[in-house]
Formats: structure tokens, C-alpha cells, sequence
């Protein structure tokens, strides 16, 4: 009533585009916190998990500690968790890798 028509159209057509500076602003935010260092570190695990060979001392994400007694194709790693006891294990659930061994020369 106090507000002529005319008045709050023009108000509503830049209002649009300045409602959508916080939706940016905050997809930014959450790009740069968030999305970014996520996908880092996923480029580094795959890279740990590609450089792992025989001999390598590995915690699993289940936490079993072990040694790599044989990298297959297929994404599997055979790991030895105690004498005379091995284990099948995808790759892409080896957590850490605690000793690396040397590459033979």
C-alpha cells in the first residue's frame, strides 16, 4: 500500500540476481573446504595403493597389521598377518602403509 507497483518490480528484477551471490559464494566455500582436499586425498591413496609391492607392512582399514606376501591383478593383496597366516585383502581397503621396502636393483 505504501509501495507503488512499478516500485517493487524493479526492486524484484535486481533482487534476483543478487539473491544468488550467497548460493555461489557458499558452493565456493564448500568447493574449496570441502571437494578439493577430498579428492587430494584420494589421488594420494590411490597412488599408495598402486605402489604397493611385496614385503610392504600395511595396516588394513579393519586395522589388522601385516606384511605383503603378493600383489595380484585382479585388486587383490595377499597379506601375511602372523606366521603361516595370510589373508586376501582388496586394495583399495589398505589403510597405511607403515614399512616400505626397497625396490629390488
Amino acid at each position: 500500500m505504501l509501495v507503488s507497483p512499478a516500485y517493487a518490480q524493479a526492486a524484484g528484477a535486481q533482487g534476483a540476481f543478487t539473491s544468488f551471490i550467497p548460493l555461489i559464494l557458499i558452493f565456493a566455500i564448500m568447493y574449496f573446504l570441502l571437494i578439493r582436499p577430498q579428492q587430494k586425498k584420494m589421488k594420494e591413496h590411490q597412488a599408495m595403493v598402486a605402489a604397493l609391492r611385496r614385503g610392504d607392512q600395511v595396516v588394513t582399514q579393519g586395522g589388522l597389521i601385516g606384511k605383503v606376501t603378493k600383489v595380484k591383478d585382479d585388486g587383490e593383496v595377499e597379506v601375511e598377518i602372523a606366521e603361516g597366516v595370510k589373508v586376501r585383502v582388496i586394495q583399495s581397503t589398505i589403510a597405511n602403509v607403515l614399512n616400505k621396502t626397497e625396490p629390488a636393483k
